[in-house]
């Protein structure tokens, strides 16, 4: 009978998901009616001034949304059957009516993430997620430690270590679903055993994820103190090949350096196979956000993404979020990014990798070049092997964008 019954629900939900595909007039695409995640920057204060903060621009000349008009998003992403929000910011730990908008979100039936640098995180907060369904609705609180030591650590975010360690722990300890995102950074890419050692050894942990810093925002004006040198990067792909080795299954990642050593080794052990291809490669296919998620900035901006911050699709309370999903250009355009070959790129018809490739990051190629409708370099198999005529790692950024627009 529950076997019945539960065989009963996923019918149910599986009718529902295909009954909200819908096909865009415009792409001839199909996508879901609305969309299933929405990323909120709750607000753009922070109490601290990490040296590669991405949403550092986004922060300047803004003002935060207000308690109401924030619940009454929630409302309506209720109402186009948003699932899950991720709350993050700026802190979102400094907003004082935090909790009074994760009631919002759980009030309007959906599911929540948070990501925190953690410093403001103590006894007093755990014992306010205990109230009433804030705790059995959160999915996770992902915190940022960036080093073993406060040595390491607080190079590239001040005087934290010990705070956010000590949060850390209090949550692990409470069997709260927290994890840790790692940013590596020219201050601790030889820290990466010892961060390992003290996350899933010392603490704990189930597993850890890793990025690294990328220019934009902080990163951007910090560029000496944070991008990785390509020596960095290739020791941090493989310490971080080696780690996984020695923790199977324990370190994850959705982008940086072992994200792109994985992908290399795939990619050379199919060309050493003989093949020239790999299934879903050769189109510019790596994002498929604008198929699933939205964004808001923390004065109502929606965007595609955070990374995407610059491609404005409009505003809290004057766009309706379901219009916007389904009609923006600006959307429509990214969604059509994956039907682009890579050999249509200037700078890939030649490339003995176009096959197996699927662009990268379309937020790191409109940082590079002004456009999406290009490959990310820092995701190019051609150029971290240093074979590309286009670009080298070495060399200054904004002069080789300029170049490969003009190729």
């Amino acid at each position: 009978m529950t076997c019945c019954k539960t065989s009963n629900q996923y019918a149910h939900w599986l009718s529902k998901l295909f009954q909200s595909i819908e096909v865009n007039t415009n792409t001839k695409m199909k996508i879901i009616s609305t969309p299933r995640h929405v990323d909120l920057a709750i607000t753009g204060k922070c109490n601290l001034a990490c040296q590669y903060c991405f949403y550092a621009d986004e922060m300047v000349a803004r003002n935060d949304l207000s308690t109401a008009t924030w619940l009454s998003l929630f409302e309506e992403l209720a109402q186009l059957g948003v699932m899950t929000v991720c709350l993050t910011g700026g802190e979102v730990f400094t907003r004082p009516d935090l909790f009074q908008l994760i009631d919002g979100v759980i009030a309007n039936r959906m599911r929540y993430e948070m990501l925190s640098n953690g410093t403001l995180i103590t006894e007093k907060t755990l014992a306010r997620f205990e109230q009433g369904k804030r705790r059995q609705r959160l999915n996770s609180i992902q915190l940022s430690l960036d080093g073993a030591s406060a040595e390491i650590h607080d190079r590239s975010r001040p005087n934290s270590f010990q705070r956010v360690l000590r949060a850390l722990k209090l949550l692990h300890q409470a069997d709260y679903p927290v994890s840790v995102r790692v940013t590596i950074n020219r201050f601790n890419v030889n820290d990466l055993n010892n961060i390992a050692h003290l996350l899933l050894e010392e603490i704990g942990l189930a597993d850890f994820s890793t990025n690294e810093a990328y220019d934009c925002g902080e990163t951007d004006r910090n560029a000496k103190n944070a991008i990785l040198t390509p020596e960095q990067r290739e020791h941090a792909m493989q310490s971080l090949m080696q780690l996984v080795e020695k923790y199977p299954g324990r370190i994850q990642a959705q982008a940086g350096p072992l994200v792109l050593a994985t992908e290399m080794h795939s990619i050379e052990a199919m060309m050493l196979a003989g093949q020239s291809s790999r299934q879903g490669g050769g189109t510019l296919s790596s994002c498929g956000c604008a198929f699933s998620k939205l964004a808001v900035l923390h004065d109502g901006t929606i965007v595609p993404c955070h990374v995407l911050s610059t491609l404005r699709l409009g505003k809290i309370g004057v766009d309706r979020l379901q219009d916007i999903w389904f009609n923006h250009p600006i959307l429509e355009d990214l969604r059509r990014r994956q039907q682009i070959p890579i050999t249509s790129l200037p700078t890939c018809r030649d490339c003995p990798y176009s096959g197996f490739c699927h662009g990268g990051c379309p937020g790191g190629a409109l940082y590079a070049y002004g456009t999406i409708n290009a490959r990310n370099p820092m995701n190019c198999m051609r150029v971290l092997k240093n074979e590309d005529p286009f670009y080298s790692l070495a060399a200054d950024t904004a002069e080789q964008a300029m170049d490969e627009r003009n190729a």
